[in-house]
């Protein structure tokens, strides 16, 4: 029996292709906007994801607080409220993974004939763990190098870019940061950017107490720009935030009431954050799609209410033969759902051809999922149901003899 209702609604599609490809194309439309800007907003998402990934994981940054001279008073992270004792006293905290005391700024960088401004990075090996930084080539420099500050350092992609020719090897290589000469022992595995735009390659790390003495200068012994902490887990990151603080406010001396000296800011609350905005932003684009599915289910029941009135006499005919109402009810239905699945399996191809001509021509990144694929064909064949419903039950609902007169 289904396989007779199946020929009669291929037959019914055929007598009308005309008809039949017109009432699809809102389908196609709807169903290839869908595909389409799901791969978008997921290829979105993962790039923002990928992005998060190359921070790290359960960080927080402490910025050293504010200075003030003739009236005039500079934004966090240009004062010298932080000591590299503080990071050692913070190591000691429970929860704590990773802590690495950082002093950097931008400074030229000189190799032979070439030059570049670059962000100089003074810290420790523990920087590279909590970032989560591998080194691509080389070594890293040990706790000997920062004791007797050693001139030695890590470099980024971009630097090795604008420095040096293509296809020189960059180790063992001596360049100039502020006349200072440094030899390049490792290079670091590339970044790409931040959530902040910055690129994260464009850097030059070095033992931490070498940028103190030779490189930017410190006015008090041990003075720092900033600490990375790194929480065991992101269930202990509240309970660590309030401990810092305290620690933090002791050994500074800070009075009951007054401001902290100093800024904590938590990375993975700003990633959480903009995931959670591409997140909202895949669904917006899909829900903006879903409207041309609307429209399609719609174009779709207006066509099978001109099929009923059309096939009146016949429906008449076929309940005189026998026919029950659930058999005109169904054989309406399955037109209406073909029509649908069909106009689905073009607007799949269109989307996911447009997806890809999307990604050759503008780089963006594109996530075709099959969970997107699935959804939109379950909702295609869901509003061929819905919309075609109303025009089955219509028809099952005629009277035999009246559907006999009709003319």
């Amino acid at each position: 029996m289904l396989k007779a209702m199946l020929g009669e609604a291929w037959h019914a599609m055929h007598c009308n292709r005309m008809r039949t490809a017109l009432t699809m194309l809102g389908m196609v439309i709807g169903v290839g906007s869908v595909v389409l800007m799901m791969a978008i907003g997921q290829g979105a998402q993962y790039a923002v994801a990928q992005t998060i990934s190359t921070m790290g994981s359960n960080l927080y940054v402490i910025i050293a607080g504010s200075t003030q001279a003739a009236g005039a008073r500079s934004g966090g992270g240009f004062g010298f409220t932080l000591r590299v004792a503080d990071a050692e006293a913070i190591a000691e905290l429970d929860d704590i993974t990773y802590v690495a005391p950082v002093h950097q700024g931008t400074q030229q960088l000189v190799y032979g004939a070439k030059n570049w401004s670059s962000v100089v990075v003074g810290t420790t090996p523990a920087y590279l763990d909590a970032r989560s930084w591998s080194v691509a080539s080389g070594y890293v420099f040990g706790d000997s190098d920062l004791r007797s500050a050693t001139r030695v350092a890590l470099i980024g992609k971009t630097v090795i870019e604008n420095l040096f020719e293509p296809g020189e090897d960059p180790l063992g290589k001596t360049i100039r940061v502020r006349q200072t000469p440094f030899i390049v022992i490792g290079t670091l595995g590339a970044k790409g950017q931040n959530l902040d735009g910055r690129d994260q390659d464009d850097t030059i790390i070095v033992p931490l107490s070498t940028a103190q003495r030779k490189v930017f200068g410190v006015p008090f012994a041990g003075s720092i720009r900033s600490i990375i902490v790194q929480a065991s887990s992101a269930e202990a990151m509240p309970s660590v935030e309030k401990s810092v603080t305290a620690l933090l406010r002791q050994r500074h001396r800070l009075r009951e009431g007054a401001e902290d000296d100093f800024y904590i800011r938590n990375l993975a609350a700003a990633a959480d954050s903009a995931a959670e905005t591409t997140r909202v932003m895949s669904l917006l684009l899909g829900a903006i799609a879903s409207v041309s599915l609307l429209v399609g289910g719609i174009g779709i029941m207006n066509i099978m209410l001109v099929s009923v009135t059309e096939r009146t006499r016949e429906i008449g005919i076929r309940m005189a033969i026998g026919a029950r109402q659930r058999d005109i009810l169904t054989q309406f239905l399955l037109e209406a759902v073909m029509i649908s699945i069909a106009g689905c399996l073009i607007g799949l191809i269109l989307g996911i051809g447009g997806a890809l001509l999307t990604n050759a021509i503008t780089d963006m990144v594109i996530v075709i999922s099959g969970g997107s694929v699935i959804v939109a064909f379950a909702v295609a064949a869901g509003v061929g149901v819905f919309f075609g419903f109303y025009p089955a039950r219509k028809a099952a609902a005629l009277d035999p003899i009246e559907a006999l007169r009709y003319q």
